[in-house]
């Protein structure tokens, strides 16, 4: 399972993309799960759609779900499904709602904050993967999700549906890509980098001061990933997933 965020989309050569299709073609089952913040950013910003984060999420609102939907769903997944297909792979692009991939509840905000229709993923089937993978497909989803009774799509938190479907998946290690080969406990001190840490370690470190800024919602999303069934997680290097599957990155795991 590889969270592929919004921010590594790369113009031309992607090695990030290179890596995770070689390890699908030499037989790994691999699952993309990618984001797209700063592509809906654009598209809100062209149709004068205000937006406003609360907990460093995007507001949800009608206007915004459906730019989020169009933009996830059709303009980023197809285009990585055509840059996996490029690369030699049998991609396969869907969405959090199909075949009730991702259920979702409307998340609140940490003070309880109204976030429109901002998903809270309460039940994640990974039958339709499954099945992709059984038949020798990767896939590419998008983090959507729908509401129990189908009514409405729901804007979920990418790391949060990754983690989830990995837990779902019991995957074998839940890959979270950053820009640096480990966690560090000071950021800026490259000698200061986590090589492994037990799920009661990485509970602690990520309320500590010392995991800030994008590192805490990876963490968050690292630690829900072995808590609902992964067998670990590795944050690491975005051009590195067969190293970091051997071990160059942050492992987490259960103990």
């Amino acid at each position: 399972m590889v969270k592929y965020g919004g921010n590594a989309f790369v113009e031309g050569r992607d090695p990030l993309l290179e890596s995770a299709v070689a390890a699908h073609l030499a037989g790994e089952p691999i699952v993309l799960v990618h984001g797209g913040g700063p592509e809906i950013d654009r598209w809100l910003a062209q149709r004068q759609v205000p937006t406003r984060r609360v907990d460093g999420l995007r507001v949800t609102d009608a206007p915004t779900l459906e730019v989020t939907e169009a933009v996830l769903c059709a303009t980023i997944n197809k285009r990585l499904v055509r840059n996996c297909a490029a690369l030699g792979a049998r991609a396969v692009g869907v969405s959090g709602e199909d075949g009730a991939l991702l259920v979702a509840q409307a998340a609140r905000g940490s003070q309880g904050e109204d976030l429109g229709f901002v998903g809270q993923v309460t039940h994640c089937d990974p039958a339709l993967v499954v099945l992709l993978l059984q038949a020798g497909y990767l896939p590419v989803v998008a983090p959507l999700g729908i509401a129990a009774d189908g009514s409405t799509a729901y804007n979920v938190n990418a790391d949060l549906a990754a983690a989830a479907l990995a837990g779902a998946l019991r995957a074998r290690a839940f890959v979270m890509i950053t820009n640096v080969a480990r966690v560090r406990r000071d950021v800026n001190d490259p000698s200061s980098a986590i090589d492994r840490l037990s799920l009661a370690d990485a509970r602690a470190f990520a309320a500590s001061p010392a995991c800030e800024g994008g590192m805490r919602p990876k963490m968050h999303a690292a630690i829900a990933a072995v808590e609902a069934g992964s067998s670990a997680s590795y944050i690491g290097d975005p051009q590195r997933i067969a190293e970091t599957l051997a071990g160059n990155a942050t492992v987490i795991t259960a103990s």
